[in-house]
């Protein structure tokens, strides 16, 4: 019994004896929650009844918020074969850090306006901002230069994540809109500043809307222009579903009108009927350490996002950098009205969708450090930028033309099941190369350097009806062997693939991969090739509902390969799953 009196006083003891070094460690250093999170897991040991807990890498990934370590900065692969630096000329592990604080709810309303409608008076401020920033030297990290390497940073696995030595990426993931809107609440704030100006708003290209799908005009024009852009695009329609790799692919030869409704309707399924879950369109839950990897990318990242980089970038540049290839999207001034779209999307999904709240505390508590416009490295958390009326800024509104773009099917649903039917029937007998009844590509998987067509089973007859179910199709364990630029189609109960688009109904969605390049780890000195299969889930309720499909048993799933390079990836199978 006396032993027993003594423990806590020892259990104390041992846990001051590791506090008090880690307490001086942390004023020197600035790693305040790194620390937070060792003194977390070493009270849950000392303090444990069991006493059977012991500190680990594995531990402290469990209970560790999401956050890239500072002081790991080091050299990665902007695309396969190709090295960059984006480290700042200081270490940032070594700057103060300061918590991010609201702006003053009483200062001025900054009004993001359609980039097509901006007047002169507007751009001539921009581009006095713009000179600006791009005159300043790279240390300073306002510089143009700082600016876009902030993107590289978090694109290419620069920084390792706090605790482990696992990259950080803010791509493929639920992380990719608040990263994003992040970097352009401090661009602009800093762009703003440059000029004396607390009203100056970044403008977005409205490229969902039918008179903002050109690339704006001012983007013409210096200091605006980039030299490695696809020129010939400028008097074209965006294709909202662009699919080339290089310079001379075919192109759909649309008219732009015909572009116009193709892109409509792919808006009304990335918007509307196919993201009508928090995951399907933000990105599947990435978390701390190896362990909370994932590689599943939200509808709007696949397309318009990914799409319209490649679309702006030329192909006689490799990847179609700049814009083409993350590590330098950020370089062309088009980046930043492309994914002030891309946060405006954001706020008018989560004003169409009901309950679409994230509470999970892991995504909530993430942070990430930027340059305020006094310099300063600021530590901000996803929960932070979840208002932007807090933020104060605001979108000017326009009409959302595509929401009564739904599709229609490209043949009378009747008509459909009776082909599809017949064809099964026949094929009891002669299986061509290209169909497959197996929706379970194991052990092998299967490389999609042609059309695959399957049969996949549905778990129930009919999902829940009234209990907010959605029906999902998920392509799992895709496999891009090369690095390189990845896009396929995916349809569903297709009669005609020669005609399938986004216009027809029978589109479920698309995948589109862009090259990340290969993470280098700074303590071994060595590359690191960190593969992970990555997962395409596409909402379909909606989509079976039209095509009169949501009491069968089974549906028929194709993959269109829209790139030369889908021969260099493979994938393990396709089922069908629901999301509550």
């Amino acid at each position: 019994m006396e032993t027993k009196r003594w423990v806590p006083a020892i259990k104390i003891l041992i846990f001051s004896l590791f506090a008090f070094p880690l307490t001086i460690w942390v004023l020197e250093s600035n790693q305040l929650h790194y620390a937070l999170a060792i003194l977390r897991e070493l009270k849950n040991i000392i303090f444990s009844i069991s006493g059977e807990r012991t500190l680990s890498p594995h531990n402290l990934e469990k209970s560790w918020v999401l956050s890239p370590n500072l002081s790991t900065c080091h050299q990665s692969l902007g695309r396969a074969g190709l090295p960059v630096y984006c480290c700042p000329p200081k270490p940032e592990s070594e700057e103060p850090v300061t918590d991010f604080q609201f702006p003053d709810p009483s200062s001025p309303l900054r009004t993001r306006r359609p980039a097509h409608r901006v007047d002169e008076n507007y751009i001539s401020k921009y581009r006095k901002a713009l000179d600006i920033m791009k005159s300043l030297p790279y240390d300073d990290p306002r510089s143009f230069m700082r600016q876009a390497d902030m993107h590289c940073l978090y694109c290419t696995g620069a920084y390792n994540q706090q605790v482990t030595n696992y990259p950080f990426n803010i791509h493929r993931s639920w992380l990719f809109f608040p990263w994003h809107r992040m970097m352009m609440y401090f661009h602009e704030r800093i762009l703003g500043s440059l000029i004396g100006d607390d009203t100056f708003a970044l403008p977005f290209w409205a490229w969902d809307i039918p008179d903002g799908m050109m690339t704006p005009k001012m983007y013409l024009n210096p200091p605006f222009t980039n030299h490695r852009r696809d020129t010939s695009h400028y008097s074209k329609v965006v294709d909202l579903n662009y699919g080339c790799e290089k310079y001379s692919c075919p192109e759909r030869g649309l008219s732009s009108q015909e572009q116009i409704d193709y892109n409509l309707a792919l808006m009304y399924n990335h918007v509307v009927s196919g993201a009508k879950k928090m995951e399907l369109f933000m990105g599947c839950p990435l978390k701390a350490g190896e362990a909370g990897f994932c590689d599943g990318k939200g509808t709007i990242e696949s397309a318009p996002h990914n799409t319209v980089h490649k679309w702006i970038g030329s192909g006689t540049f490799p990847g179609r950098e700049d814009m083409g290839v993350f590590y330098s999207a950020a370089r062309d001034p088009s980046f930043y009205a492309h994914h002030t779209n891309i946060d405006r999307l954001w706020e008018v999904w989560r004003g169409l969708h009901d309950n679409v709240n994230m509470t999970d505390p892991d995504w909530l508590d993430t942070a990430f450090f930027f340059h305020n416009e006094k310099s300063q490295l600021v530590r901000i958390r996803i929960r932070d930028v979840l208002n932007i009326t807090k933020l104060r800024y605001a979108y000017e509104e326009v009409e959302l033309a595509w929401l009564d773009r739904r599709p229609k099917p490209s043949v009378p649903p009747k008509v459909a099941h009776h082909i599809l039917n017949m064809r099964e029937r026949e094929n009891e007998l002669h299986l061509p190369s290209d169909r497959n009844l197996s929706a379970n590509f194991s052990p092998n998987a299967r490389t999609l350097d042609k059309r695959i067509t399957t049969k996949v089973q549905r778990p129930r007859e009919r999902r829940a009806r009234g209990k907010g179910e959605e029906e999902v199709l998920i392509v799992y364990g895709i496999d891009v062997k090369e690095d390189v630029h990845v896009k396929f189609d995916v349809y569903v109960n297709v009669v005609d693939e020669s005609i399938m688009s986004p216009f027809y109904r029978e589109f479920a969605g698309t995948f589109v991969h862009m090259p990340r390049g290969v993470d280098m780890v700074s303590k071994e000195d060595d590359i690191v090739r960190r593969k992970r299969k990555a997962t395409l889930k596409l909402g379909i309720s909606e989509l079976l509902e039209d095509l009169e499909a949501d009491r069968d048993e089974f549906i028929w799933v194709t993959l269109l390969p829209r790139t030369r390079s889908c021969i260099n990836t493979t994938m393990e199978g396709i089922l069908i799953d629901y999301i509550q």
